[in-house]
């Protein structure tokens, strides 16, 4: 058994936004005594952990933190797990024995409250949703339990919002997916839910020109990843396949004659689309795009720019500031990218459109 009263307290603690001082104001002791049961200095007495456990609505096993190995416990939350895959309803009643048992195990909680959202979800049924929420709110009480570093405050409050949004408390789901967005990851969500359920026409742009931003960014990092996957394994149609695909996407992004910061990576994705086509015996494809990236780096070149305003459907978005290691121009990255392929016969006729004037 292990207990953990130290990062219990301040877990509870953080959860309601108290500050030491608040919480010593509220139990009548010194900020002091707070800061030492935190450092695991010293220990409340047994009158303050009943008002401690009061005070955060929790019992006093609780908040003492204890863990108990058990192997009943992990085959319970392992069934609970496979009544989930299978989407065995049965689940349900399963669980609700489950939590009678261990309703401090936080793996037996939180796979309980997932088969609820689940069912939920699948049913409609709004006392199964509530239940989710109750559960989930319980599991992040418990996190400190938690061993999976898929699960997180955030996996969390996402299906908790998402649960609200079926019950059609949307304030409320908004309320926890902002609250919990770090690096815009939930902005997609966010910006949907106000332009389709909230009616908030000009706030959600904002939120979703940022979100269309930054999935544009992953893709570059994602399309980057598959072509040094394909051309490592000289599976040149493939590469060739993705780079069409991701090229056509950002043309279909781009305002007519207008420079962005997603030019100079698809300067280089046409010099790999160039070399793929060579590869493939494909000699008047590989000009054509060669010449699309000459074209591209010249735009950009005589006036880059490195934000978001060139790009189609992006309004009200914050200030981006691009990163790479491309070179300082697309000419640079056009050189640069050249080199790492060691293609003389690409080389060369690159050479050749750069000399045609």
């Amino acid at each position: 058994m292990k207990i953990n009263l130290a990062d219990t307290i301040r877990a509870f603690r953080k959860a309601r936004s108290l500050t030491q001082q608040q919480l010593a104001d509220a139990l009548g002791v010194t900020v002091g005594a707070v800061y030492k049961w935190e450092a695991n200095l010293s220990a409340p007495d047994l009158t303050l952990l009943v008002e401690l456990a009061d005070l955060f609505d929790t019992s006093v096993d609780v908040l003492l933190g204890y863990q108990v190995k058990s192997s009943k416990q992990t085959d319970t939350a392992a069934r609970l797990r496979a009544y989930l895959q299978s989407r065995d309803t049965d689940g349900l009643a399963e669980a609700e024995k489950a939590l009678l048992r261990y309703p401090n195990c936080f793996d037996i909680v939180y796979q309980s409250a997932k088969l609820y959202y689940l069912f939920g979800l699948m049913s409609g049924e709004k006392p199964r949703l509530w239940r989710s929420i109750e559960l989930m709110e319980r599991a992040r009480l418990l996190l400190g339990q938690n061993t999976d570093s898929e699960i997180s405050e955030f996996s969390i409050t996402y299906h908790m919002a998402g649960a609200y949004s079926e019950l059609g408390e949307e304030e409320k789901a908004l309320e926890l997916l902002k609250s919990n967005n770090p690096r815009g990851i939930n902005d997609d969500v966010i910006g949907q839910s106000l332009a389709v359920f909230c009616n908030r026409p000009e706030e959600a742009v904002e939120v979703l020109s940022t979100a269309l931003v930054s999935v544009s960014a992953m893709l570059i990092r994602i399309a980057d990843g598959f072509v040094n996957v394909y051309l490592k394994r000289d599976d040149y149609a493939s590469g060739a396949s993705i780079l069409k695909l991701v090229l056509d996407f950002f043309a279909g992004l781009k305002r007519d004659g207008k420079s962005n910061l997603f030019d100079k990576p698809c300067v280089s994705f046409l010099i790999c689309l160039a070399h793929a086509q060579l590869k493939l015996g494909k000699p008047g494809d590989a000009r054509a795009a060669l010449l699309a990236a000459k074209k591209l780096a010249e735009v950009f070149d005589r006036e880059p720019d490195y934000s978001a305003g060139g790009l189609r459907f992006i309004s009200a978005v914050k200030q981006q500031t691009a990163f790479d290691s491309l070179g300082g121009t697309a000419a640079e990255t056009a050189a640069k990218t050249l080199k790492s392929l060691e293609n003389g016969s690409l080389s060369r006729m690159w050479e050749e459109l750069t000399n045609e004037e």
